[in-house]
């Protein structure tokens, strides 16, 4: 009966779960499909249920009302984020004290924040247990921890596994002055210039020799006007560790959208790493989206791939099934896989990083990126090199450094 009231509770939610979708999650129980655990219970009538990812609230809070310690359906308490509104100084870690950290999986993390949650009454500052700031406890900010949680504050190690807060973040301009005449030059390149069916133009030097061989009887000789045959898809990491560089990525982009010599151009963003949606605003909560199998489709091999991103991230992000920061965007499939699928769907991709280059080396991440796609630096000649590898004959070199003083595009 429990059962049947929570299927009929969230059809009244406003979630279209039909019968045949029951059966299904009926078939996985009875197969044991859940490990007789509430949380492989929420995955497995999520996956049965849900139909859109933009459901997944409704179905979070609905579940939540009749299944208490959902590690999946946590919401978090004006009096916790007020707690954690001015975060302590954080002394730094020895390295005996950084090796001694625990590491703890996804599901592990998720099932002793909701278990800390319940017991803390009190704010808490350093420490390595509660929720809190300046401390090792994996629950918090201001701190470290090699696999922790962000709760409210700004991130600055690029350490969570996890961050619970609403993924909004501002889309980057289209109308920046400034600068951007620097950044046309660099992006002149971006032409492929090709006859194609349509409007034809006169063929002088065609016409010449007609004209010629018909004994000086004029023969008009007509050909395709040349245009731009390069078609750009751009995809923009946003928000985090992004948003020093909000505004060389807003010149960047007023650019491609004033450059009207491109035969089509179409932009997405995304938060971190790409998993199965990439969004056309920077307010990820929204239902502006995409799934990425999608765009695979629609944007064909000959469409020119560029993604801008630091390609910063805690290393599970990147690898781990699940791995999406945002817990209620998880999926199985890992961000290096469709990083994968997207670099070998496109002819021609190349990653532009804002960050410099000494510092690449530095992110195991970055590393993993830039073995999949070309690495350029976000300045004038970090796109000049960037466009040759799209469009050249074949890729150009990547330049190892950045002149020193000089900055992404500013």
């Amino acid at each position: 009966m429990v059962f049947l009231d929570f299927f009929y509770t969230l059809r009244q939610a406003g979630l279209k779960v039909t019968l045949q979708e029951w059966r299904m999650l009926l078939e996985c129980l009875e197969r044991g499909l859940h490990d007789s655990r509430l949380e492989g219970f929420y995955h497995i009538a999520r996956a049965c249920l849900v139909k859109s990812e933009s459901d997944f609230d409704t179905f979070d809070l609905v579940f939540a009302k009749y299944f208490e310690g959902l590690e999946g359906a946590i919401e978090i308490p004006p009096e916790l984020l007020e707690w954690l509104a001015e975060p302590k100084p954080f002394e730094a870690l020895s390295e005996e004290m950084r090796a001694a950290l625990e590491h703890l999986d996804i599901d592990e993390l998720m099932r002793r924040f909701a278990e800390t949650m319940a017991e803390q009454t009190e704010r808490h500052d350093g420490g390595s247990r509660w929720v809190g700031t300046g401390g090792r406890s994996p629950f918090g900010h201001g701190g470290e921890h090699p696999t922790g949680i962000r709760v409210g504050g700004a991130g600055r190690g690029r350490m969570a596994m996890k961050v619970l807060e609403d993924r909004e973040f501002a889309d980057y301009r289209t109308d920046v002055a400034l600068d951007v005449r620097n950044v046309k030059l660099a992006l002149r390149r971006l032409r492929q210039l090709t006859r194609t069916d349509g409007p034809e133009e006169l063929d002088v030097d065609g016409t010449i020799d007609r004209t010629c061989r018909e004994a000086g009887e004029i023969e008009l000789v007509f050909r395709p006007k040349r245009k731009n045959d390069v078609r750009l898809l751009l995809l923009m990491d946003v928000g985090g560790t992004m948003d020093p560089y909000y505004e060389p990525v807003s010149r960047l982009l007023t650019a491609l959208h004033e450059e009207r010599g491109l035969r089509d151009f179409k932009a997405y963003y995304f938060h971190n790493c790409v998993y199965e949606r990439v969004f056309e605003t920077g307010r990820l909560m929204r239902k502006e989206s995409i799934l990425t199998a999608d765009l695979l489709r629609t944007y064909g091999e000959r469409w020119k791939l560029l993604v801008v991103g630091d390609a910063a991230m805690h290393p599970s992000e990147l690898e781990s099934a699940r791995g999406n920061i945002d817990p209620r965007r998880e999926t199985e499939t890992s961000g290096l896989a469709w990083l994968d699928r997207l670099q070998r769907h496109f002819d021609r991709s190349v990653w532009v990083n804002p960050d410099r280059p000494a510092e690449w080396a530095m992110s195991s991440t970055c590393r993993t990126i830039s073995s999949l796609f070309p690495m350029y630096p976000l300045t004038v000649a970090g796109l000049e090199d960037a466009v040759k590898a799209l469009v050249g004959a074949r890729a150009a070199t990547v330049r190892p450094v950045i002149a020193p003083g000089a900055s992404a595009l500013g």
